[in-house]
């Protein structure tokens, strides 16, 4: 079995160096870390990570807190759990998933949290020891990775009224969260730049809720309507209504999600909706935290991530005219 110094002779530098690119890649150069790697892969050299963990006093473990209830917020989750899983898996750390009854259970090296409120800030997440990486915007100066949510919307917004969409209703969240503030205010520069007064509904994100309300508007107007939406679910919950008075979508009534995390493809007809890349959000939710990790807690800043308009049947009538998925990457 291959050693440190067979790889250090191999690649011509010192154990140190060596060390250094197992353990500290980002502190040497590209040319020097792949001098190692073709190195280490020749002699299939695979370092001994549980010692590693061991002399720096690390568990090789990051908890992910989730402190929302899942159930309502499926498959949206999946997709995160996915890139947050590979690209632990790319560094050697374990997951552990935990909650807010569980979070204190064994030891980690760092946190990262999601589905958070305002009371989570001061009675949660300041007690925590651990690096923290937070899965959303806040207002409390910690790290974070997001979407363009104001952008987002206004995208949504913008898409509707090019297709001369003027009686537009907006359906949000009723939660008092810095992602909603987001939405609606892309939503409501989008109106106003366009001298419309921006008509609001704020409901629990459901799609019963949204299906109700939707059909309470619908029975009494007999104009073409449209429905911004903050998620997939509240516009499933739309298209749903429409359908149950027998209303053509997008002839009669036209809808746009936000999230496209799958519900968007099993609405009939798709749901025309602003995408995340949760994935990719995953992967960088890790790499940040891990930074993080690595300068002993240092903040390291936010970063946030572009959406894209996915363009569908439930605003275009000839969509299937166009290519399988109109796709609007936003620009900045």
């Amino acid at each position: 079995m291959a050693t440190l110094s067979d790889v250090a002779k191999k690649a011509v530098v010192s154990k140190m160096t060596v060390s250094r690119v197992i353990n500290h890649p980002e502190q040497v150069s590209d040319e020097l870390r792949k001098l190692v790697y073709n190195a280490m892969k020749e002699l299939k050299y695979v370092p001994n990570y549980a010692a590693r963990a061991l002399v720096q006093n690390r568990t090789q473990v990051v908890k992910l807190l989730i402190l929302e209830e899942m159930d309502t917020t499926e498959p949206y989750y999946m997709n995160l759990l996915a890139g947050i899983a590979i690209e632990l898996d790319q560094h050697h750390y374990s997951l552990q998933l935990v909650t807010r009854n569980s979070h204190t259970i064994g030891k980690c090296d760092g946190v990262i949290v999601t589905g958070m409120r305002r009371e989570d800030f001061a009675h949660i997440i300041a007690q925590l020891d651990q690096p923290v990486v937070l899965f959303g915007q806040n207002e409390q100066g910690y790290d974070y990775i997001d979407v363009d949510n104001r952008k987002g919307m206004q995208m949504a917004t913008e898409h509707v009224l090019s297709l001369g969409c003027k009686h537009i209703l907006f359906y949000g969240i009723d939660i008092n969260e810095p992602f909603m503030a987001s939405r609606l205010e892309g939503f409501k520069r989008s109106m106003e730049h366009v001298h419309l007064k921006p008509q609001i509904c704020l409901m629990k994100n459901s799609s019963h809720v949204a299906q109700f309300e939707a059909e309470k508007i619908l029975r009494s107007t007999e104009r073409r309507t449209v429905f911004v939406c903050a998620s997939d679910r509240l516009g499933i919950g739309v298209v749903r209504a429409a359908q149950c008075l027998g209303l053509n979508v997008p002839g009669d009534v036209a809808v746009t999600g936000f999230d496209g995390v799958f519900l968007d493809r099993i609405s009939h007809p798709q749901l025309t909706t602003i995408r995340q890349p949760i994935v990719e959000m995953g992967k960088a939710l890790v790499s940040l935290l891990l930074e993080k990790i690595n300068q002993n807690g240092k903040k390291v800043g936010h970063r946030i991530f572009e959406p894209e308009l996915i363009v569908r049947g439930s605003t275009i009538q000839s969509v299937q005219t166009l290519p399988k998925e109109s796709k609007l990457l936003g620009m900045n």
